[in-house]
């Protein structure tokens, strides 16, 4: 029995604990969970749990179904709305019964790239901000969603639900150890932007899957509801989940480089390359339902060409120089990646990517000093801004293609996550729609 076990047997009893959720993931980032007792705890860290993994979409073969849950002792927390009932939450690892790392655990799939990265003395931050719609119901009225409030970008109104929502948001977080740098109100009616600090891609990983739990639990608590939707409505800004990334190698950040344009090292202008080079063929991973398109070409300032540029808003990869002094600081941002994704499959493909760019020497393509939005489609063809997927169909066949996303995720959750996704382009394709109606019944 490990320290770390130890001391959450002694938290159990100590506390009260009547409940301890077991929690991981499917291959699209959904939460799933088994309720133990605290009896079984103990034996859970020295056997694991079995269940039925031919019943999560995309863990594994129904010839393969017996899996084991070994929860995670470092995951531990009490659940903050769980007050009557002291109900504790661990994440967990999933392993087949003759004990090797199941092929299609989301989080096992992160924990080898982490080691890949580890294996070139780097660790991996990410700092993301998240976007997502409050709404009155999530059936549509006659006027379609009626989102709570009519607000726009960092708009403050004291006191209204919204407030309440965001302070309850913070609380609960930050009683689950997630540490918040800040929140506010985004351009769309109803729309909210909660920006986590940084922290290592595995432990921000679990921590965004926490975050939609808690924003449903807060949400719930005021009598509304919370989506992270790509784009709810076509009119409304898509809710993105810019994501920012850094390597460090012990305490000193690669990306930083003092003196050198915009403080950006080789090692980050190589990482940047490799987004780029990859950044088309792993979309349907960072974008991966039907609705997400519609973020990417819905306008506004999701990004929909392959460039970069330093504190540019239209660019799929953006260099912030909110400190430029500040070494630690130093980061890259990556646009194209929308609230609704998996944050396990997406932050391994993204690493993986610019890991790749510093593995090979990628050389960096010049950056776009303009707004690309102002291009148009003759110049950017011209000076060779390649488009991103224009739908999931044209992602999926690029995906298909994609030697590096299928070494990432491994072979069976590849497959899977494939099939998945080609069965939601098909549902979605034979679909009548509201738009053929008005415009040919």
């Amino acid at each position: 029995m490990s320290r770390q076990q130890d001391y959450v047997l002694q938290q159990i009893s100590d506390r009260g604990i009547k409940f301890i959720r077991l929690w991981f993931t499917d291959v699209l980032g959904r939460l799933k969970s088994i309720a133990l007792a605290p009896a079984e705890v103990e034996g859970a860290f020295a056997e694991g749990v079995g269940f039925d993994g031919s019943s999560i979409e995309g863990l594994t073969r129904r010839s393969e179904a017996d899996m084991l849950l070994h929860p995670d002792p470092s995951t531990f927390q009490v659940l903050p709305w769980h007050a009557d009932d002291e109900t504790a939450r661990m994440f967990c690892n999933i392993t087949t019964p003759d004990g090797q790392p199941a092929a299609a655990d989301p989080r096992q799939v992160l924990r080898r790239t982490l080691e890949r990265a580890k294996d070139l003395g780097f660790t991996f931050y990410i700092h993301p901000e998240i976007e997502f719609y409050l709404l009155r119901s999530r059936t549509p009225g006659p006027g379609g969603l009626e989102p709570v409030d009519n607000g726009g970008y960092f708009d403050h109104v004291a006191g209204d639900v919204v407030d309440l929502f965001r302070r309850r948001s913070v609380k609960l977080l930050e009683d689950l150890d997630i540490s918040v740098e800040f929140t506010h109100h985004e351009a769309g009616p109803g729309q909210n932007e909660i920006d986590l600090r940084y922290a290592d891609a595995l432990a921000m990983a679990d921590n965004v899957v926490t975050f939609r739990t808690v924003i449903d639990e807060a949400a719930s608590e005021q009598d509304i509801y919370a989506t992270f939707m790509p784009k709810p409505v076509w009119k409304w800004p898509g809710s993105g989940m810019h994501t920012h990334m850094s390597l460090f190698e012990g305490e000193t950040n690669v990306f930083h480089e003092a003196g050198a344009k915009h403080q950006l090292s080789r090692t980050g202008r190589q990482f940047i390359a490799g987004l780029l080079h990859h950044a088309r063929e792993i979309t349907a991973i960072t974008c991966q339902h039907v609705n997400s398109y519609r973020r990417l070409w819905g306008g506004d300032e999701a990004p929909s060409y392959v460039c970069w540029g330093h504190n540019n808003s239209s660019a799929l990869v953006r260099v912030p120089t909110y400190k430029p002094h500040k070494s630690r600081s130093a980061r890259v941002e990556y646009r194209g990646i929308d609230s609704s994704a998996n944050p396990y499959l997406a932050y391994a493909v993204l690493l993986e990517a610019g890991l790749r760019g510093i593995r090979h020497g990628y050389e960096i393509p010049d950056e776009i000093e303009g707004d690309l939005r102002d291009l148009s489609a003759r110049e950017r063809k011209v000076l060779g801004y390649e488009n991103l997927p224009m739908n999931l169909d044209g992602a999926l066949e690029l995906l298909e293609e994609s030697e590096l996303v299928a070494e990432t995720l491994g072979e069976q959750m590849f497959q899977h996550f494939l099939s998945n996704k080609h069965d939601e382009w098909l549902g979605y394709r034979s679909q009548v729609t509201e738009f053929e109606l008005r415009r040919t019944l």
